[in-house]
């Protein structure tokens, strides 16, 4: 008797790390996982090769002997923003091009929610890096946030406090936000665009008011066959001079549940707005306690691959489960408080200046850590003898070099745990430029 025919489900971005959370999954016997690309072919520390990935992921795909039955991706520019257009080539559900653009493209975006939610969003406007006098289009106040319509983890984005401050920025901008700008060209150059964000191209940036101060929380939803819902809430901590580096994700979120309620009737208004659909999504707010007033921060198309352990720990399952669901065109099922843990979080190791990596954790030394913590899973971001500026892709205020994943009980034994675990994990420094010697 033959065996019932696999799904074949052709990941975006696939690594050894996520491939193995995948195949965890409820009923991940039936699916064949294929890397349509790597992490390494979507994700170089050079430009993004938006223009290739498309060719030829639209060959792959038409290339394979077998069905295709689902095309996902969990990360976000520029496996977000092309998995719109890879689908098309074998006709497989999922959202419009233009409706993930009306998410990702941040002015598109502040203007969509603005028609529906303008009581939750700042002051914004439009800014071009390359005119003769960028600041003079700049209609806002100071202090505000200047950031391209097209970035990850903060990228190119500056708190501007005086004229100087947007000056410095403006430099570094100019110089690196080709880098987005002209991958993300690519992409909206498939898309029918409204005039009003025609002329706001992926070199351009977007300036806002200061909504930063409160409590940021981010909600994982799914939108499906026009409804809207939301399976899990989680506390974005932040730390830094700027306030904007994230320390930890936590699960679940400890916000009034009559905030969370709120958030979720914004998130559903925006989402049904801009007629995204058969796919997952999270939506990122401030919530100001002393005000009592929610902003909405940003959109971004899929699922937190950041917060998948956490919902592993505390629910059961990684919520991959709701992205490849949705990739196959069948409405999500996902388990609710069934896992070990009663919260969990991602802490994200960082330091503030540059310096060059002396030592780092073994492989032996990881190894002892998480089994002496059950639960507990170690990333390190770095490598011996590197310098932190030479990672990809940080803020514009820190350098990530480890992330710790940790369950626990309640919030008193995580923080516990997490002291703990960072006493047993050797890391050391050295200044980036010796002693005497001047940095360039």
């Amino acid at each position: 008797m033959n065996a019932p025919a696999r799904h074949n489900i052709f990941v975006v971005g696939l690594d050894d790390f996520h491939l193995g959370q995948l195949q965890t999954l409820p009923g991940a016997e039936g699916y064949a996982f294929h890397a349509l690309f790597t992490r390494e072919e979507v994700k170089p520390c050079a430009r993004f090769p938006v223009r290739r990935i498309l060719i030829e992921g639209r060959e792959r795909l038409s290339q394979f002997p077998g069905t295709a039955d689902a095309v996902v991706g969990f990360w976000d520019f520029p496996v977000s923003t092309i998995l719109p257009l890879l689908r098309q080539a074998r006709d497989l559900p999922g959202p419009t091009l233009e409706s993930v653009l009306k998410c990702e493209h941040k002015y598109w975006s502040r203007l969509e929610q603005a028609r529906v939610a303008p009581e939750h969003i700042p002051a914004f406007c439009a800014v071009n890096p390359f005119a003769d006098d960028p600041l003079r289009e700049v209609t806002l106040d100071f202090p505000f946030w200047i950031k391209p319509v097209k970035s990850v983890l903060s990228y190119l984005g500056f708190r501007i406090d005086v004229v100087d401050d947007f000056r410095r920025a403006m430099e570094r901008i100019r110089r690196e936000i080709g880098r987005f700008g002209e991958p993300f060209n690519h992409v909206l150059g498939h898309a029918t665009l409204p005039p009003e964000v025609a002329g706001v191209d992926g070199n351009h940036c977007i300036a806002e008011a200061l909504i930063s101060e409160g409590r940021q929380c981010t909600l994982e939803g799914y939108a499906w066959q026009g409804a809207v819902r939301i399976y899990g809430a989680v506390d974005s901590l932040r730390e830094g001079a700027a306030g904007s580096s994230f320390s930890r994700y936590q699960y679940p979120s400890i916000l009034p549940q009559t905030v969370q309620a709120r958030m979720e009737e914004i998130a559903d208004r925006v989402i049904r707005q801009v007629g995204y659909d058969c796919a997952p999504f999270n939506v990122e707010f401030y919530w100001d306690e002393a005000t009592d007033r929610i902003w909405l921060l940003e959109i971004n198309t899929r699922i937190s691959k950041s917060h998948a352990p956490l919902f592993r720990m505390v629910d059961g399952c990684y919520h991959h489960q709701v992205m490849i669901d949705l990739g196959l065109g069948r409405a999500p099922t996902m388990p609710h408080r069934q896992g070990a843990f009663r919260c969990a979080a991602k802490f994200m190791v960082r330091r503030y200046q540059d310096a060059r990596v002396v030592r780092m954790p073994t492989p032996a030394d990881i190894a002892a850590v998480e089994a002496e913590f059950p639960g507990v899973v170690v990333q390190i971001e770095v490598e011996e003898g590197m310098l932190l500026s030479q990672l990809c892709y940080q803020d514009s205020y820190s350098y990530e070099v480890a992330t710790l994943f940790i369950g626990a009980a309640d919030n008193t034994e995580l923080e516990r745990i997490y002291t703990r675990v960072m006493e047993r994990l050797p890391m050391e420094f050295e200044p980036a430029t010796p002693p005497g010697e001047v940095q360039s």
